[in-house]
């Protein structure tokens, strides 16, 4: 069944309009100011024929390590992700590359389950990846990289970068628009539990 999402607005076709083969999200999360060169390569997707790539990017009024105190437990993903209901680790401690997980979705969207394995878990950059390997959804080849960093005075900013193939019966703009949608809710949510972790006891 072919995704519902409505179109995009404006400002979301001035930033899609860039995004095909060889787009680089790093450009787009690299116009916060806040991504080191080193962590930016990290975003760069090179889309291939029928695939397609975006990034999007969340400033959060949290300390830095708050934030990415949540980011990074790939076996805890519901934290702040309300669109999964439960998580269960397959494979690995949850905790090293090549850790798998198998994530239960609420009803309403698209999928029933997805199962992902870790591919980058780095504390000292603050840059967790991680690939879609099976499950019962229509996001074939999903490959998601999100990074988190300090901006002034002291908050925080998230970029989250994605490449994934268009599935059959949707066009790339339906395929981003719907999948930015679902990022940028769950990184709004991060701010909030994020924000509500850094206040003081």
């Amino acid at each position: 069944m072919p995704y519902t999402a409505s179109r995009p607005s404006a400002p979301q076709r001035a930033r899609v309009a860039a995004v095909g083969a060889g787009w680089k999200a790093a450009a787009h999360a690299a116009s916060c100011g806040a991504v080191p060169g080193e962590v930016a390569r990290h975003h760069e997707h090179a889309a291939g024929a029928g695939q397609c790539c975006s990034a999007v990017v969340q400033a959060i009024e949290a300390p830095v390590g708050a934030v990415w105190a949540v980011v990074r437990r790939f076996d805890r993903p519901q934290a702040y992700k309300h669109f999964i209901r439960s998580c269960r680790v397959v494979d690995g401690d949850g905790g090293a590359v090549g850790s798998v997980r198998e994530v239960r979705v609420v009803s309403g969207l698209p999928a029933t389950s997805s199962r992902e394995r870790l591919e980058i878990l780095d504390d000292e950059r603050r840059v967790l990846s991680f690939r879609v390997v099976g499950g019962e959804h229509r996001l074939s080849n999903y490959r998601s990289v999100t990074t988190v960093h300090e901006a002034a005075p002291a908050g925080a900013v998230v970029v989250e970068s994605y490449v994934v193939d268009v599935p059959p019966g949707n066009t790339a703009d339906e395929t981003r628009t719907f999948v930015d949608t679902i990022v940028r809710c769950n990184l709004q949510s991060l701010a909030r539990t994020a924000q509500q972790l850094a206040v003081p006891a």
